[in-house]
């Protein structure tokens, strides 16, 4: 990554750790799954990807290239025999696994499939771990919709209990407890010699998101129109951050896991500072800001609209004290570089050298100033 490599290493990431190193990442063709292939890419890692066709021409994976320099393998993480096949024939160093029915409305329509994916899957990349000699470190990455949501006004520490209202909450509780049960009963004390780590981040935003019943790409799409974008739950509070926080969070976990094992193997929390947990409205009304060109939003109708939590932020103190991990983006940086992306999208820019430069300026940017819990 050229200059780039000094400030990646001032973040806490090893550039030479990653280089030539082996990552199965399950879910590469998604949305986060897209921006840490080209990151790990940048940093000179052998990349081999699992996951699902994009749903669309749409999607990161397609518009900034971001298979070129992978080894990209289609299937379904829910078929344990394509998983088990994946991970052998390549004996991959470290697993990452983010593949997943990402999105809380469309577990209310197709629940079996949602549990299917993120529930069976999850065994299903652990199993094919476990059948496999050679793995120093995994990471599965969850939500921060994983915690049973009783609405308090504090962020969820990683010792809060697991739980979900809807069925994808629910799953994604459901593979917490999955990964902490692998981990006690398979992957302790060095025994099989895997370190294994569960990680869950805040409503993450970024540019290249085209996802259905997302505030971000559900405002571009309007936006690209001409059109006001329509938000369901204004007041509903979220933890917003720039896809790269998250992922500079797993990059450096699973450092720690493969160098020191047993002690980083936990659940980990990476989520903004305070400044970031802002509702909805306010979102939209920064978007509108950035976006200008009389851009406007308007509030759905509730009427028939399924549950969704009012309130739900993240507490990262424990990342923060024992990782040294720190967000580097306030909510206006992140916005910022979001609408900057499509705005380059929508004028027929190169995305992918466009968004290799945002995650090299990303590495060089300074940490957010301490704030209190």
């Amino acid at each position: 990554m050229g200059d780039g490599a000094s400030a990646v290493e001032s973040l806490g990431i090893d550039a030479e750790f990653w280089r030539g190193r082996k990552v199965l990442l399950t879910g590469h063709t998604g949305f986060k799954g897209a921006w840490l292939s080209l990151w790990l890419l940048q940093m000179g890692a052998r990349v081999r990807g699992l996951a699902l066709d994009p749903p669309s021409s749409l999607s990161l994976f397609h518009l900034a290239r971001a298979g070129v320099g992978l080894e990209d393998l289609r299937g379904d993480i829910r078929d344990s025999a394509i998983v088990h096949s994946a991970i052998a024939d390549f004996r991959p160093d470290i697993v990452i696994h983010l593949a997943a029915q990402s999105l809380v409305r469309p577990s209310y329509s197709d629940p079996v499939g949602t549990y299917a994916t993120n529930v069976m899957g999850t065994i299903n990349v652990l199993e094919a771990v476990r059948a496999t000699n050679g793995i120093g470190a995994v990471l599965v990455v969850t939500s921060d919709k994983c915690y049973e949501n009783r609405e308090w006004d504090r962020g969820y520490v990683e010792s809060d209990a697991m739980g979900g209202h809807d069925p994808y909450s629910s799953s994604k509780g459901c593979a917490e407890l999955i990964t902490s049960a692998y981990r006690r009963s398979y992957f302790h004390h060095d025994r099989h010699g895997v370190a294994l780590a569960s990680a869950r981040a805040g409503n993450v935003i970024g540019g290249g998101d085209w996802a259905v019943d997302r505030l971000v790409p559900d405002a571009i799409r309007a936006l690209l129109n001409r059109a006001p974008f329509v938000v369901r739950s204004p007041e509903a509070v979220r933890p917003w951050q720039h896809a790269l926080e998250p992922l500079s969070g797993y990059l450096l976990l699973v450092q720690r896991l493969r160098n020191e094992g047993q002690r980083f193997a936990d659940g980990w929390n990476f989520g903004p500072d305070r400044e970031a947990e802002r509702p909805v409205r306010d979102l939209a009304e920064r978007i509108v800001g950035l976006w200008g060109e009389g851009a406007r939003w308007e509030v759905m109708s509730q009427a028939g609209l399924p549950h969704e939590a009012k309130y739900l932020t993240l507490n990262a103190a424990k990342a923060r004290q024992e990782l040294a991990w720190r967000p580097r983006l306030t909510l206006d940086n992140a916005l910022a570089l979001t609408v900057d992306w499509y705005k380059a999208f929508g004028t027929g820019r190169d995305m992918r050298p466009f968004t290799q430069d945002q995650i090299a300026a990303y590495t060089q940017m300074p940490t957010v100033p301490e704030m209190p819990e």
